[in-house]
């Protein structure tokens, strides 16, 4: 049995959920996994480590609201395809609302084993 360290647990994202920069309204890459506290991500345009960054994504189908989070991004490393690459965020700025949906989210998955 591995035993998880993380602080909050996280889920894996199955299917493709693209994450979009507010800013600049451009998807910046998909999902790798999500906890209450931050994300995994996939990304596909160059992003600076110990940035600031405001990102949306939807965890449900497209009639579901978005999830906007503002970020900082810790770390990040080359992924096996070029100019992709692993990126790992903490949130700085959720709702209350919000946290409780992706810590719903996170916990269907949980639920389901």
């Amino acid at each position: 049995m591995i035993h998880e360290a993380r602080r909050a647990p996280r889920r894996q994202v199955a299917d493709s959920v693209p994450v979009v920069d507010v800013m600049t309204d451009e998807i910046v890459g998909h999902l790798g996994n999500l906890s209450e506290s931050g994300m995994l991500l996939l990304a596909s345009s160059p992003l600076l480590e110990d940035a600031l960054y405001q990102l949306r994504f939807h965890l449900g189908g497209r009639g579901a609201a978005p999830i906007m989070v503002g970020v900082h991004l810790l770390w990040s490393g080359a992924a096996n395809t070029p100019g992709q690459a692993w990126c790992g965020f903490r949130f700085l700025t959720v709702s209350d609302e919000q946290r409780g949906l992706i810590r719903d989210w996170v916990g269907e998955d949980a639920a389901a084993r």
